[in-house]
């Protein structure tokens, strides 16, 4: 059945200090809308899902699979599956992100990586 949503009604969950998120799980994507303040790090890690990211507002530099770039309001990137990844927030920014398929790990709570 068909789902609506307001973001102003789905938990914001503090993942540490500089860092927060909120989430939909949908059967076969996952989206959320991730906050970082100016010098939050989300560290180096890699995943099975394809990521979109899409920047709202702010500035952040990506690391992906070595490669560098600097995304602002409106850009987009993509992620491919399995690729290791860093981002560090160079302004207060707000990013939503696509992942397919579900981020399981996320479900699970298995994303300890996020909350340091």
């Amino acid at each position: 059945a068909m789902q609506r949503y307001q973001w102003d009604s789905v938990e914001k969950e503090p993942l540490n200090p500089m860092l927060a998120r909120q989430v939909i799980h949908g059967e076969r994507i996952t989206v959320a809308r991730i906050y970082l303040s100016k010098g939050a790090l989300v560290p180096e890690h890699a995943h099975a899902n394809e990521q979109i990211s899409m920047l709202e507002r702010g500035k952040l530099r990506f690391h992906i699979a070595g490669q560098e770039l600097i995304a602002e309001a409106g850009d987009v990137v993509q992620i491919p599956p399995h690729a290791p990844h860093w981002v560090e927030a160079i302004e207060d920014s707000l990013a939503t992100d696509i992942f397919s398929p579900v981020r399981e790990d996320w479900r699970s709570g298995d994303d300890a990586y996020l909350r340091k």
